[in-house]
């Protein structure tokens, strides 16, 4: 299919406890293809299922090296350190806010053969990953944010 539509807020599937992959299959990695497709045209760093309208537990990331990582059912083993930072997203155009994270993390996955994946990430990295995580929790991240601010130069229009 290739690149597909992004749910804006305040659509209410954003808002949902999504649901567990339990079958791996093609429709899954055609899935997983058009989400690294709809990410990367985007200019976006991670995205959501429920954000192109799937309420499932999928995520693609991508990490400090360009890569894109597929996430399918991620959870947050351990967590440590905090940092504060900027965060945008696909849902919420124009938006920031400054939204406090871990700053590291360790996860667990499955990837699109349902194989578990363990690693952990730092820094932006594992901002990335919380936020999308938090999209599979149906949490918005101007719910998180400190403060919030339009994208530089959008005051005036």
């Amino acid at each position: 299919m290739g690149k597909r539509a992004i749910v804006m807020y305040p659509d209410e599937i954003l808002q949902v406890e999504c649901e567990k992959v339990t079958v791996f299959d093609k429709e899954l990695r055609n899935l997983l293809r058009d989400m690294h497709t709809t990410m990367i045209e985007s200019d976006g760093v991670g995205l959501a299922a429920p954000q192109i309208g799937i309420p499932k537990r999928i995520a693609v990331v991508e990490d400090d090296d360009g890569r894109i990582i597929d996430l399918i059912n991620p959870f947050i083993l351990k967590e440590s350190g905090s940092q504060i930072a900027p965060e945008g997203c696909l849902s919420f155009p124009g938006l920031f806010g400054d939204v406090e994270r871990f700053t590291t993390i360790k996860v667990r996955a499955q990837d699109k053969m349902g194989r578990t994946i363990l690693f952990e990430a730092t820094d932006f990295f594992a901002r990335v990953i919380q936020h999308e995580i938090d999209h599979l929790n149906g949490i918005l991240f101007p719910s998180k944010a400190i403060s919030l601010y339009p994208e530089e130069g959008q005051e005036d229009e």
